[in-house]
């Protein structure tokens, strides 16, 4: 009876513990605020717009030209960036191939999970959808390894392959960015110093002088706690029931009778 009301009590405690759990790993849309949405794009990693997670932000360009924007993305996220391009409805000479790229805060491209990055477009469509889900950021890897860390990350989004005839015409686009939060399976054991973030994010054109800006995104720093905790606690209540009813089974029914020799 002893070991059942046990295993009753360690079975409401780990359903109590897991629901945290769970809900660390729904999606985290991670909301901007009510901060304006940007509404043009850079032209270079250090003229890159900088977007935070949730927004829609939009620009206006041209066939040939680069556009560029930077999010913030912090460890146990994973991103997914997706872009719409409107194209003009006329004067597109033939097909138009546009492409997606993300790299992190050491400008290192990072491989899409999945996601339709590139896509080619019939001459007569009216836009094109690209999408780019990165890989789980961690808070720690090895120098030599390219896994995603936390900091700033740059989206490049272009049209490649183009004939000349196509070049300038005029084009808008949308970008969103999303992140899913993985939770403490994703979790490491160990943590950058700061996160990687540029020095120099772009120059300010309403200061009076040209002296460059620091990048004013930046990562939540994540703490210490993860969900990892609440699983190696279950852990832990499970090994040492584990060892109890090991115990109650193999102890027997107690000390054994002393019956005298020979009766």
């Amino acid at each position: 009876m002893r070991i059942a009301r046990a295993l009753t009590a360690t079975a409401l405690l780990l359903g109590a513990a897991a629901s945290p759990a769970v809900a660390d790993a729904s999606p985290s849309a991670s909301p901007s605020g009510d901060s304006a949405a940007p509404t043009s794009a850079g032209t270079s990693f250090r003229t890159a717009t900088e977007i935070e997670q949730g927004q829609q932000a939009t620009a206006s360009g041209s066939t040939g030209d680069y556009l560029y924007w930077q999010f913030p993305a912090d460890a146990g996220q994973r991103p997914t960036v997706k872009a719409t391009v409107k194209l003009p409805s006329s004067s597109r000479s033939g097909t138009q191939t546009w492409q997606l790229d993300v790299y992190d805060g050491l400008r290192r491209r990072q491989a899409c999970q999945y996601g339709a990055q590139t896509r080619t477009t019939a001459q007569g469509a009216a836009s094109v959808d690209l999408a780019c889900t990165l890989r789980t950021v961690r808070a720690w890897s090895e120098t030599w390894a390219n896994d995603p860390l936390p900091g700033t990350y740059y989206i490049r989004l272009t049209a490649v392959g183009l004939g000349t005839a196509d070049l300038g015409l005029p084009v808008n686009a949308e970008v969103r960015v999303d992140s899913k939060d993985i939770g403490g399976s994703a979790a490491v054991d160990g943590s950058l110093g700061q996160p990687l973030v540029p020095g120099i994010a772009q120059k300010s054109s309403d200061s009076a002088s040209d002296a460059p800006t620091l990048s004013s995104l930046k990562p939540d720093t994540s703490g210490w706690w993860s969900d990892r905790w609440v699983w190696t606690a279950i852990g832990g209540v499970l090994a040492a029931l584990a060892g109890i009813g090991g115990h109650a089974l193999t102890r027997g029914s107690g000390r054994p009778s002393r019956v005298p020799p020979g009766v």
